[in-house]
């Protein structure tokens, strides 16, 4: 009987998210590869200073790209898996964020002006904010909550491979040198908006959406629903993107160079392939949760303890070799990218031994819990960040992350525990 509770109902439902997992595994390979294979052309073309700039400008309009998200990705995807076979209600879901999204990229456009109007920092480069902006009006536009929602990822996968084709032709064609380097932001916004468009023309092709402009209460009801996971994700940014960001504001453009390219290594190792298989398993424990709350709850611990397993594995090995890894990458032994992803490791492994358990607190329907949780780190690590980079640099920002990722996982174990009393 044990054995059994720990199946998703199912060969067509364990089917459906494998297929899922497939899909999305198939796509982050293939968007780490390409990066292994950018990366160290374009750290070499362009120089630490000009791309601790550009990973500047991305950290920057990532903030953008939180408020055009909003909680959509979760909220969205949720009431989607949720309504899917009633088509009229897909459709007005589907109307109803595009239009809340729409508007709240008008909105960060607007702020984007302002600030590089009046803020010298950007003012200075104020091309390379503008020419990065792009992806935030493409990221608007690809509705990734609808795919995920209808548990049809492979649109999500098929489209961005297209598109990180599309950007690695781009960078090997026209980036020769540092004075190239504005091709760079211009080829990124330029896919973004690609796959937008092209993700776009399949929801209404295959997918028969018909577009109504929704009435107030609509998208009221979109941005209530959305409220507590938007606020939870840019408290996670604020204390995520803001490393980078201040690493910026507070070195400058060399230092930020290494230390992000530590970053993108870090977060490579963090989210493959663990962010496939928690966006395609999301809306499927979503389901059963609201048949069997117990059962749910028991995938969940077994895939998490599989995820500790792993990462006690595979962790070790990639800080004993972090050196040839950094090499290979960046074309030199920069210790300070060395050190910063030894550090980074730390907490990359609290986040992959938290990644289920964060998750099943959206799944049942906590989302008021989860947002308290990355509030209150966020009010917490903010300061610790500022401070630590302000006093150790670069290894500030590590450190700080160590902190908060360890924090959250303690917060989050205990908070889980005490909620799965009551039926496991």
């Amino acid at each position: 009987m044990i054995r059994k509770t720990y199946k998703m109902a199912g060969y067509r439902e364990r089917r459906v998210v494998m297929d899922n997992f497939a899909s999305l595994t198939v796509l982050q390979a293939v968007t780490y590869v390409l990066p292994v294979i950018i990366l160290p052309y374009l750290f070499r073309a362009i120089g630490a200073e000009k791309f601790g700039l550009i990973s500047f400008a991305q950290a920057f309009v990532q903030y953008f790209m939180i408020l055009t998200d909003y909680g959509f990705s979760i909220s969205a995807t949720q009431e989607i898996s949720l309504c899917r076979d009633e088509h009229a209600k897909v459709c007005r879901a589907f109307s109803s964020v595009m239009i809340v999204k729409i508007g709240l990229a008008l909105l960060s456009l607007v702020i984007l002006c302002i600030l590089v109007y009046f803020v010298p920092k950007f003012r200075k480069d104020w091309l390379v904010y503008v020419l990065s902006f792009g992806a935030v009006a493409g990221n608007t536009l690809f509705p990734v909550w609808f795919f995920q929602g209808k548990e049809k990822m492979r649109y999500i996968a098929e489209l961005n491979i297209i598109g990180g084709i599309i950007y690695a032709i781009g960078i090997f064609y026209f980036v020769r040198g540092p004075r190239d380097y504005l091709m760079v932001p211009f080829l990124n916004s330029a896919v973004f908006l690609i796959t937008g468009l092209l993700g776009q023309y399949v929801v209404f092709r295959d997918f028969g959406m018909s577009f109504k402009f929704p009435g107030y209460k609509n998208i009221r009801q979109q941005l209530k629903a959305g409220w507590d996971i938007f606020v939870s994700i840019a408290a996670i940014n604020a204390y995520t993107t803001t490393r980078i960001f201040t690493v910026g504001l507070l070195t400058n453009n060399n230092i930020t160079g290494f230390y992000s390219m530590a970053e993108k290594i870090a977060n490579a190792v963090q989210t493959f392939p663990l962010a496939s298989f928690t966006q395609a398993l999301f809306p499927r424990l979503s389901r059963i949760y609201r048949r069997n709350k117990v059962k749910a709850f028991r995938i969940m611990r077994r895939l998490q303890m599989i995820s500790v397993y792993i990462s006690l594995i595979v962790l070790p090995l990639i800080f004993i070799f972090a050196r040839a890894i950094v090499g290979a990458v960046c074309g030199g032994d920069y210790r300070k990218t060395v050190l910063s992803l030894r550090l980074l490791l730390i907490a990359v492994f609290f986040v992959r031994a938290n990644a289920f358990r964060v998750q099943f607190l959206l799944v049942c329907g906590k989302t008021h819990i989860y947002s308290r949780i990355h509030v209150f780190m966020a009010m917490a690590g903010l300061p610790l960040i500022f401070l630590l980079i302000y006093s150790f640099s670069y290894v500030g920002a590590a450190i700080a992350t160590i902190a908060i990722e360890a924090a959250i996982f303690v917060i989050t174990y205990f908070t889980v525990r005490h909620i799965c009393r009551r039926f496991a």
